[in-house]
């Protein structure tokens, strides 16, 4: 490579110092808003969004690789034009903090502040281009009030209702618990025995848009085909039959659901759930049936109850079968949800595998009314007795008229005889349940309602928002939520009758500030930027400005986050927008165009006999540096502080710098797949940026003197040596090859290998003539372009450094002409032992070596040779190779 003497006039450090270069043009980005955004409707938008963080104290690696994506995605798309928000916020409310605030006695506000604090300084240490002005907090009144505006415009619009809902209560604190707090049925903090209780809670209808979030999974083009799936189950719909069945000797019904009709005659018995408005009517042992409502929630908490111990009581009544007027016992069972269905199933053991084990528990009859269409599907048997339900389609027998008929046509037919008898219809169900939002905790949004005795529930007058969380609260951990401890809260006038009230002391699901925080991104100042007209009583819709920048930036072009959020979060964000945009603040339903769910940042496990889980620091030459006792390494999972197979970002950005710790975790594997950490990957993405940073130092006064060349084009390549335009070719080719793997579902790891292949060259490259340093530049200006986005403080040092003077960011992304990109080709005729087998066009300039590889790998050479042994292969550059075979 050509040198140059005149290195102390070049203003650049011969060593690469990234913590000096990092922060100066972190200070400089700042000085100039580089990151600012505002809204221009004569420009194509751009919005990207990684979900933002819960402010814990510090981010960890995850973090790292989930930010370091989309700010690589942010840069890109402004430098290809572009108009691109890419903003940045916390999701602030939560139980960590109200934990903090039991356990060492800090309000939970200065917990969270103090942590938003440290953690925005660690993002801004990344180099990621946030638009700081932008950032929310959902914390601050000044966005969860719009939390309590959304709640009442959903309470007039029957969206927000108030019913008793089973919850885990801790006995001895006396306290609801997430489902999170109860480990192996047993509170978190206490070890006390968490029972099921019922309490008055709030609801959001989202079961009024089931079939439009469903329904619209077939349009979400750009999200990861898994995680439409996941949404389609959870919302589950199921087309069946609900039926009554009488209860004998009185006038009272209990109504089924059912999607399989085919099957009811084969029903022995009837389960109702403990919750079941008629369990208590039916059941004269009130212990028992109290005994079993405790058990009913750890059930009905989960999504799948297959594992779980079917337990039942009978109710001494009996159900007559609608299908053939049998009498069969009614059960109160465990497994039986309330919030599915009808809260009431027609148990068939024969065919339901949970039914089957209730039944053998509690010696119920068994009838098979299925069998397989095929005989050789018949189903093992031990002396006469069934060993399983058959849970599939077959052909109906024991069914009266229907036998004989296949499951699909019974089903129609049964549901037809129901119907006429007037003893049940055909309906459509769905798996989704209403959003329960209630949370027994101080640390989330209030909800605004307000007790009063004569008047009921009555909603806090909007000119009265925000209903803002007291300070005169202590935090115990025990006797439910502190805000009933405030009496200044608590104790509120009616708005309508004047006369004593008391407030609403739940606080909203923290999943409500996630569920529309990227609308208040569009707002150039957040929230508060929103003229919500309260206070009129016209009922009036927010008029933010004109016109509407939330529909100028949304929908979000590009989502990103983990694939832990694939339901809850991104569903309730479906639901929300659709309740946005029916109030009218925006004109579409759905928030997300595309969505990355990023892989997962993994690290092998060390573990000392004496010590159990090590941090990576604790060891040594393969022990432990506290006993010296050699230590086990154990496989590579997820890093995850219980495990301490971690790695503390700010250790590795003050040794290794943010651009070194970015091109890693996303050079290391593709986003979308999970990255195993490599110590030695570190040190090579450093490497790399200091092999970069060598070229340019080592060239800087005479790459400098070749400042503003015109653009070469296919015409100038015959003007070159063989060895210029192969440089001008692979900088055109890399150009093509790093954009069309971003675009490429951000294919950024293969992008990466690009440039390394380019640098390969460029350091290869020996520069003599002004053609030469022309290419030689050129390359150096595309390498550093295609570099900044992902390392972009040490390309902005470079930029600058041979001689540009706005930034890096700013510059238009460099294009390659598709003409140069080709390789220069030639026709090489393929023998076999002196005869033409194939003719091959190779690109010129192939060693021996490569050219002899293509030929043996050409198929038709294959066939031609066959098994037989390869004695010689000649080569006669330019014109042919012969392959001589032994017989």
């Amino acid at each position: 490579m050509g040198m140059t003497e005149q290195k102390q006039e070049l203003f650049l450090d011969e060593r690469y110092d990234p913590q000096a270069v990092e922060l100066k043009w972190q200070k400089r980005w700042a000085e100039r808003n580089l990151f600012k955004t505002e809204a221009d409707p004569q420009k194509k938008k751009f919005y990207c969004l990684e979900m933002f963080p819960y402010p814990s104290g510090k981010i960890h690696m995850g973090h790292v690789r989930n930010y370091a994506i989309g700010d690589v995605i942010a840069r890109y798309k402004r430098m290809r034009g572009f108009n691109v928000i890419h903003p940045m916020g916390w999701d602030a409310f939560g139980m960590p903090a109200e934990n903090a605030a039991i356990k060492e006695g800090i309000h939970p506000a200065k917990w969270t502040y103090e942590n938003i604090a440290y953690m925005k300084k660690q993002l801004n240490r990344m180099g990621l281009s946030y638009d700081w002005d932008r950032e929310v907090t959902t914390c601050s009144p000044e966005y969860y009030k719009w939390n309590q505006w959304f709640f009442l415009k959903m309470y007039e619009k029957g969206l927000a209702y108030r019913k008793s809902s089973f919850v885990n209560w801790c006995p001895s604190c006396a306290t609801v618990l997430a489902n999170e707090q109860v480990i192996d049925g047993a509170c978190w903090r206490c070890d006390t025995a968490v029972i099921q209780k019922q309490l008055e809670q709030w609801f959001f209808r989202i079961t009024n848009y089931a079939e439009d979030l469903l329904r619209a999974c077939d349009e979400l083009k750009g999200w990861p085909e898994k995680v439409v799936l996941m949404q389609k189950h959870w919302i589950g719909k199921s087309e069946g039959l609900e039926a009554d069945f009488r209860v004998d000797g009185t006038n009272d019904k209990i109504r089924i659901f059912t999607t399989r009709a085919d099957t009811v005659f084969g029903a022995t018995f009837v389960c109702i759930a403990p919750a079941h408005e008629l369990a208590e009517k039916l059941v004269s042992d009130k212990k028992a049936l109290n005994k079993i409502k405790e058990q009913y929630g750890s059930v009905a908490s989960r999504v799948s109850d297959k594992e779980d111990e079917k337990t039942g009581l009978f109710t001494g009544h009996y159900a007559i079968n609608p299908a053939n007027d049998e009498k069969i016992p009614i059960y109160v069972a465990n497994f039986v949800l309330m919030e599915y269905g009808t809260g009431a199933i027609m148990s068939v053991p024969a065919h339901d595998q949970r039914d089957f084990e209730f039944a053998k528990k509690y010696g119920l009859p068994i009838r098979e009314v299925i069998e397989p269409e095929q005989k050789s599907e018949v189903r093992s048997q031990k002396s006469g007795q069934i060993e399983a339900a058959f849970e599939e389609d077959g052909v109906l027998a024991n069914s009266s008229s229907y036998s004989r008929l296949r499951s699909d046509v019974a089903r129609t037919e049964i549901a037809k005889f129901i119907e006429k008898k007037g003893l049940g219809k055909k309906v459509i169900n769905y798996k989704l349940r209403d959003w329960g939002i209630s949370r027994q905790r101080y640390w989330g949004t209030p909800i605004p309602i307000i007790y009063c005795d004569k008047c009921g529930a009555v909603p806090v007058p909007e000119n009265e928002l925000p209903v803002i969380l007291p300070e005169d609260v202590k935090f115990t951990g025990t006797g439910g939520s502190p805000l009933k401890e405030s009496e200044k809260f608590l104790n509120v006038t009616c708005p309508k009758c004047k006369g004593k009230a008391r407030r609403e002391t739940d606080t909203m699901d923290t999943f409500v500030d996630s569920s529309w925080y990227f609308v208040a991104y569009c707002l150039k100042n957040g929230p508060g930027d929103w003229g919500f007209g309260i206070g009129n009583k016209k009922n009036a819709i927010p008029q933010p400005l004109t016109p509407n920048p939330i529909d100028y930036w949304m929908p979000v072009d590009q989502y990103i986050g983990g694939v832990e959020h694939a339901v809850l979060h991104l569903l309730y964000s479906r639901f929300f927008t659709r309740v946005i945009k029916d109030i009218g603040i925006m004109g579409f339903a759905e928030p997300f165009t595309n969505l990355l769910t990023q892989g997962m940042v993994c690290k092998e496990t060390l573990k000392c006999p004496e010590h159990g889980w090590l941090f990576p620091e604790e060891v040594k030459e393969d022990k432990c540096t506290r006993c010296g006792k050699p230590v086990e390494r154990g496989r590579v999972e997820k890093m995850s502080k219980s495990k301490k197979n971690v790695l503390d970002p700010d250790h590795l950005i003050n040794r290794y710098g943010a651009d070194t710790s970015r091109l890693f975790s996303l050079f290391a594997a593709p986003p979308e797949r999970d990255l195993e950490w490599s110590d030695q990957g570190v040190d090579g993405a450093y490497r790399f940026l200091n092999r970069i940073w060598n070229i340019v130092y080592k060239n800087i006064a005479i790459v400098q003197k070749y400042k503003n060349q015109k653009p070469f084009d296919y015409g100038t390549m015959e003007l070159l040596n063989s060895g210029t335009a192969a440089l001008l070719r692979k900088a055109h080719q890399t150009i093509k090859r790093v954009t069309n793997d971003i675009e490429r579902e951000y294919h950024f790891n293969t992008a990466i290998s690009a440039l390394m292949e380019l640098v390969n060259d460029i350091t290869s490259f020996e520069p003599k003539t002004d053609e030469d340093w022309k290419v030689f530049r050129f390359s150096i200006e595309a390498l550093l372009l295609l570099l900044s986005p992902f390392s972009p403080h040490i390309a902005e040092e470079l930029w600058e450094t041979i001689g540009n003077k706005a930034s890096i960011l700013e510059q238009r992304w460099p294009s390659w002409d598709e003409d140069i990109t080709k390789e220069d080709e030639i026709e090489l005729v393929i023998q076999v032992n002196g005869k033409v087998k194939a003719k091959l066009l190779m690109p010129t300039g192939l060693s021996d070596e490569d050219i002899k590889q293509k030929a043996l790998e050409e198929p038709k050479i294959k066939e031609a040779t066959g098994h037989k042994p390869i004695k010689k292969v000649f080569v006669v550059k330019g014109k042919l190779v012969n392959i001589v075979i032994g017989e």
